[in-house]
């Protein structure tokens, strides 16, 4: 029997760049030995996760989420749970598209996204679960995130997290950290925290060198618990982060960890879930190793000089030089 894709698109994601390769994209998988058929999401909620377990169940081989990150999560949450999973791929669409840079699936091309799957290279990819939502790339609680729901999109898609430390000077009356209980591998953290997250690859809105060690298929998150709360402190603590030079800052916590548990102690912590809301602490996260068979571009890629990437590289430096001038405070609040 022929193998079956299913390919779940967001038709508005990109200025809607997946509707005008469609059928180019069609022909490449069918290419790659697949009996291809297509389904556009609906604003209607859980749209690609519905459709992702309805293929799943019905015997596809391959899904496809072609969309931004926000997609390909939903996709993913469509078919974690279930004993039988296809394979997947991915098409980025997307602003920030930091699954596909952890991939090195190439971005702003969907055609020669969907070549990928021609080459046959596959990864077990790690995935983690919150709860009972699933999640691709971060799981973040705190400060920093509470921020998220604040920023404007068009802002978000420029600067990336940068965008939301930012954004915190115009919101520093809720700029402090909460107090929060967090286990993790057989260690404890309690104490006063501005943020936590746990990285599955080593891009965060568009930087690789937050997580420079991250591993896409070893079991284990990196943790980050930033133990600062003052303002002028997170901006040199990023700066050094942008640099990969944080890990063994007194003020982060830094470890890997296959299990973590958040207890919030007076204060809410929300929990934001690859970019969205995904509940509130306390919350239980865990690692699924390998438990997601991607098409991945194994090779190296030719770097390509994408307007994207120029943008997050003057936003890097012009950020590192206002920071500078600074005060630096070590004193954690």
């Amino acid at each position: 029997m022929r193998k079956r894709a299913r390919i779940i698109y967001n038709p508005t994601s990109g200025r809607e760049m997946i509707k005008q390769h469609l059928v180019e994209i069609l022909a490449v998988i069918e290419k790659a030995g697949y009996e291809t058929s297509a389904f556009a999401t609906t604003p209607e909620p859980d749209s690609a996760k519905n459709e992702a377990r309805r293929a799943a169940k019905d015997g596809f081989d391959l899904v496809v989420a072609a969309g931004g990150d926000g997609t390909i999560n939903e996709v993913v949450n469509g078919i974690a749970p279930l004993l039988r999973r296809p394979k997947m791929a991915i098409i980025p669409t997307g602003t920030t598209n930091d699954y596909a840079r952890a991939l090195r699936i190439p971005r702003e091309d969907p055609v020669g996204a969907a070549k990928v799957i021609l080459q046959n290279q596959r990864l077990k990819m790690d995935i983690g679960k919150a709860g009972e939502n699933y999640f691709i790339n971060i799981a973040a609680g705190g400060l920093l995130t509470e921020l998220t729901y604040d920023v404007p999109s068009n802002l978000k898609s420029i600067f990336g997290y940068l965008a939301y430390i930012v954004k915190g000077a115009e919101l520093l009356p809720r700029v402090k950290p909460v107090e929060m209980d967090i286990e993790y591998d057989g260690e404890r953290y309690h104490g006063k925290a501005s943020m936590f997250f746990l990285a599955l690859t080593n891009s965060i809105g568009g930087f690789e060198q937050i997580v420079p060690d991250a591993s896409l298929d070893d079991g284990k998150f990196t943790m980050i618990i930033v133990k600062s709360g003052n303002l002028p402190n997170l901006l040199h603590l990023m700066v050094k982060a942008l640099n990969g030079k944080h890990a063994n800052d007194s003020r982060i916590i830094y470890r890997k960890a296959r299990k973590v548990t958040v207890r919030p102690v007076n204060d809410r912590v929300m929990v934001n879930l690859d970019g969205e809301y995904g509940g509130d602490a306390p919350m239980v996260f865990k690692n699924l190793k390998r438990h997601i068979e991607m098409f991945t571009n194994l090779d190296d890629v030719p770097v390509n000089l994408i307007k994207e990437d120029d943008e997050y590289r003057q936003v890097e430096q012009q950020f590192v030089e206002e920071v500078q001038n600074l005060p630096d405070d070590n004193k954690i609040d």
